[in-house]
């Protein structure tokens, strides 16, 4: 049975993986400091068009949110995020648990409006007790958001702005970037996230690698002694090769803007198997992550045919499903989710 319940079910490209194969048994420094890690360092800097960019190497999303929150802020200081916001749902109080308040805010289909950061921040120091209160220190965005929505360059470029103006970090998590920078009429590029962002990173994880996400503060303006830092929060991996060869392959030829794209490519074959079925789509998502609303009563039946992801009730009888499309999806499996869908629910009415 082929599974859409997510884009990180297999291990990884077999560009990423032949390296790792060649590489293995040539000695190296710990820590980063090895060639391979170095050769990706500079082919993220030019993606970037930042000779200057800070790049570092963790193994996971979770991991580097905190990393990067705690680091950046305060003591007495919390992140902005959309209440749908990963940071604030999915990832078990990680954040909290490093001693800083996910402070939230509206929604708007998944993303964060420069308006209401910068209402936030003008009620937060025109409150006469804010001296009491956590500091509003960074604000946290995903691209693509939790609903596979995008910002546009016009909506970065305000959020930046309204950041900026207010003495906030902006911090946006690309755990699936790759997918966000190639979707069909995307106009945010990897030179203009570079150049708005205060700090952010590339997921591996989902695009392409075994694991492993890059870390990049635009004109290398990271905190001070990063490295330390890392180290204190457990994510400085003796054997730093590991994700550094995996992502020198991923940006050696463009690899992993083709192997995201052929994400999108499926996402939307994905997307007209359920048009054609009649089936209302949740949100319009031009990214891997497609969301289908369906009757409660074919989900079991379908579940013998595909995997999906369970997403939320809409009402007593219907339920948000997500199918993710994802670097490694094959017309094999697009072949078995149409099978399942015209036995299931077109033969359903």
């Amino acid at each position: 049975m082929y599974s859409f319940a997510c884009d990180y079910l297999e291990g990884c490209h077999a560009e990423v993986l032949r390296a790792l194969c060649e590489t293995n048994m040539e000695q190296a420094p710990g820590y980063g400091e090895d060639r391979f890690t170095n050769t990706a360092r500079e082919e993220i800097r030019e993606a970037c068009a930042d000779p200057e960019a800070s790049v570092w190497f963790v193994n996971g999303g979770t991991q580097t949110n905190q990393l990067i929150i705690d680091t950046g802020l305060q003591p007495y200081e919390g992140v902005l995020a959309a209440e749908t916001g990963h940071i604030n749902v999915h990832e078990a109080g990680a954040i909290e648990f490093s001693g800083h308040k996910v402070l939230t805010l509206p929604s708007h289909d998944g993303k964060v409006a420069a308006a209401d950061v910068e209402a936030y921040a003008r009620h937060f120091y025109g409150d006469a007790n804010h001296e009491h209160m956590v500091f509003p220190g960074m604000v946290y965005i995903s691209h693509p958001t939790e609903y596979g929505t995008l910002y546009s360059a016009r909506e970065l470029e305000e959020l930046s702005g309204v950041c900026h103006e207010n003495h906030l970090k902006l911090f946006l998590d690309g755990a699936r970037l790759g997918y966000g920078l190639m979707a069909r009429g995307a106009d945010v590029t990897l030179p203009l996230v570079d150049q708005l962002c205060d700090v952010f990173y590339i997921g591996g994880t989902k695009v392409g690698a075994l694991s492993g996400e890059a870390v990049v503060f635009p004109k290398g303006k990271e905190p001070a002694h990063f490295l330390t830092r890392i180290k204190q929060h457990g994510a400085l991996s003796a054997k730093g090769r590991l994700v550094g060869v995996q992502f020198a392959a991923l940006f050696r030829d463009d690899l992993y803007f083709r192997i995201s794209r052929h994400a999108i490519e499926k996402a939307m074959e994905i997307r007209r198997i359920f048009e054609d079925a009649g089936c209302r789509l949740y949100i319009d998502s031009p990214t891997n992550q497609q969301f289908v609303v369906l009757k409660k009563s074919v989900l079991q039946e379908l579940g013998k045919y595909v995997g999906y992801e369970f997403w939320e009730e809409t009402d007593e009888d219907h339920a948000v499903v997500r199918f993710a499309s994802s670097w490694a999806t094959t017309e094999d499996g697009i072949d078995q989710l149409r099978h399942a869908v015209a036995v299931c629910i077109k033969s359903s009415g």
